[in-house]
């Protein structure tokens, strides 16, 4: 059974990831998980479950004990309303952050548009709003498609409670925009020509090219910095204080994450004129054409697990 379980891991990470808004975390949940299964493998019933939804009732309930207690998983824009450009980046450590998702990390058979999409940032920071057994059954029913009835017992309860809970969460999500809707759609088709655009002329310093990239109400939020920004006018003031403050030279990588494409961003180092610095992962979302959101976290710590080395060498390949 170890290889039956193996090969939906990516598929467990994915589910963990959405449950706990940590990457990290849901390592740690997937192998937990995988732990339980393998301890259990006797009673598997196959008359009653596919394997797939009998280990995702295991990652459930895993994440469930896991998250009881816990406080919900942020980005700055849950926090507060937005900021000014020139308030001082202060991270704030006292915050358990929102985390983001190497795509590469799915795998077979995980890695499928439906997965992708329900990776969105928007939408994982929307399911920690949730109570834990609410996101579950979300998870499990709009994200994995699973029906209503193995939905119930993956978390042990009737037909009727799931959808009773489905709906409450649903019109909580309503709330925080059109987000179900969304993760059905295809990701924006231009949107990696778009990210392509924006890496060049971030690695020029050309803002005025920047901001002509950006929707009129783009939003830019910076983890572990609870300051975000809106609006056009104050993104571009802000980029300007970033080549100010750290020069120009930067250089960027295109990398897939939440379902999405993005950016590693390594800036120069201030010592070495030879070395550029891992500095931060810019997760873009993108709409006719324009980038709406870009959420860059400012946590070089990440880069390695998106399989990007800490440093590189200036005006290397």
């Amino acid at each position: 059974m170890d290889d039956a379980f193996e090969m939906f891991r990516g598929d467990l990470l994915a589910h963990c990831y959405r449950m706990s808004g940590s990457f990290t975390e849901a390592e740690d949940l997937v192998q937990e998980t995988m732990l339980r299964a393998w301890k259990a493998a006797d009673r598997y019933d196959p008359s009653r479950a596919s394997v797939r939804t009998w280990l995702h009732r295991i990652a459930t309930n895993v994440c469930l004990t896991a998250l009881a207690g816990r406080s919900r998983r942020p980005l700055p824009s849950g926090l507060g309303p937005a900021g000014d450009p020139h308030t001082p980046l202060t991270p704030d450590p006292g915050v358990t952050w929102l985390e983001p998702f190497p795509d590469m990390r799915l795998g077979d058979p995980a890695d499928t548009a439906q997965q992708r999409a329900g990776l969105r940032l928007a939408l994982v920071a929307a399911l920690q709003l949730l109570p834990a057994r609410q996101r579950a059954a979300l998870v499990l029913r709009e994200v994995l498609q699973l029906p209503a009835a193995e939905v119930a017992i993956a978390l042990d309860c009737t037909v009727a409670a799931v959808n009773s809970g489905l709906q409450r969460a649903r019109a909580t999500l309503r709330q925080a925009g059109p987000l179900l809707d969304e993760m059905r759609e295809p990701a924006d088709p231009g949107e990696r020509a778009t990210v392509e655009r924006y890496l060049a002329a971030f690695e020029a310093a050309d803002v005025p090219g920047l901001t002509r990239l950006l929707a009129e109400d783009v939003a830019l939020e910076m983890p572990p910095v609870p300051l975000w920004l809106t609006g056009r006018a104050h993104y571009g003031t802000f980029l300007d204080g970033v080549f100010g403050r750290r020069g120009t030279g930067w250089r960027m990588w295109p990398v897939p994450a939440n379902g999405a494409t993005a950016l590693a961003a390594y800036a120069p180092d201030p010592a070495r004129g030879d070395l550029l610095r891992a500095h931060s992962l810019q997760v873009f979302t993108v709409a006719g054409g324009l980038v709406t959101r870009c959420v860059t976290f400012v946590e070089p710590a990440r880069f390695a697990h998106f399989g990007l080395p800490a440093t590189r060498p200036a005006g290397g390949v």
